[in-house]
């Protein structure tokens, strides 16, 4: 369970989902680390924790760098010793026509989203010891997409595949790891949703980064660590509905 000896990283952090994990493991009293490019809301998300009496650090760097997983690493083992939990969230989208999509976007989308969860999850996997947590944030267009959506769609998917190849590979280890796949999560404007947006959902709302923080938090509970290699669809029922036209 998380306690405050718990040590936590979230990329992505600074902003939507990555930004509610975080609050939720710092109000359960977890080390709290927060990496991300935006430096202005990384330092804004991190203050706000430490306000409310936190142990957050947010440390700025591009995460599908090398350098970066091995900076963030370094500095836990200088500061902590260990890292219990690790959730990779970072990711960038972006729809462009198929035909008009240059090598450098798609690379760009590749990098930050699908090599970024490769290297942090080998370089944390060395902070772990047994019950050690991975959770990697995918997506529900991993399974269904709309036009233009090719680079973004192939990181999901990578994401759910490399999430069951790295449970094989840190077995040994007692580590777990599993994805999460958010369905429609509004991060913003969440008051400003028209009813049939809600109406769209067996739930009968739009998702919340609550309810994906809720997940991660029992996913990293080591009572359930008989979930392993999984992806689990957070979704409010929307890729289980079939629509007739």
């Amino acid at each position: 369970m998380v306690n405050k000896e718990s040590v936590v990283v979230v990329t992505g952090a600074a902003n939507g989902i990555g930004r509610e994990i975080v609050k939720l493991y710092g109000e359960l009293g977890a080390n709290v680390i927060l990496v991300d490019q935006d430096r202005k809301g990384g330092e804004e998300a991190a203050a706000t924790l430490k306000d409310a009496g936190v142990n957050a650090l947010f440390i700025e760097g591009d995460v599908g760098e090398e350098a970066t997983a091995l900076h963030v690493m370094d500095v836990i083992r200088g500061q902590f010793g260990h890292l219990d939990i690790l959730i990779n969230n970072a990711g960038v989208s972006a729809f462009v026509p198929l035909l008009e999509m240059t090598t450098e976007q798609w690379d760009r989308i590749i990098h930050s989203n699908l090599r970024s969860v490769f290297l942090f999850a080998r370089e944390g996997s060395k902070l772990m010891e047994e019950n050690g947590c991975i959770i990697n944030i995918a997506s529900t267009r991993a399974f269904q997409s709309e036009p233009d959506s090719e680079a973004y769609a192939a990181t999901k998917g990578g994401i759910i595949a490399l999430t069951h190849a790295l449970s094989a590979s840190l077995a040994e280890k007692r580590i777990r790891v599993n994805a999460v796949s958010p369905g429609w999560i509004e991060t913003k404007e969440y008051e400003e949703l028209r009813e049939k947006d809600h109406e769209q959902h067996f739930s009968k709302r739009v998702g919340t980064p609550a309810d994906i923080a809720r997940l991660c938090l029992f996913l990293s509970d080591s009572r359930n660590n008989f979930i392993n290699g999984e992806n689990i669809i957070v979704d409010g029922g929307m890729t289980k509905k079939m629509i007739y036209e």
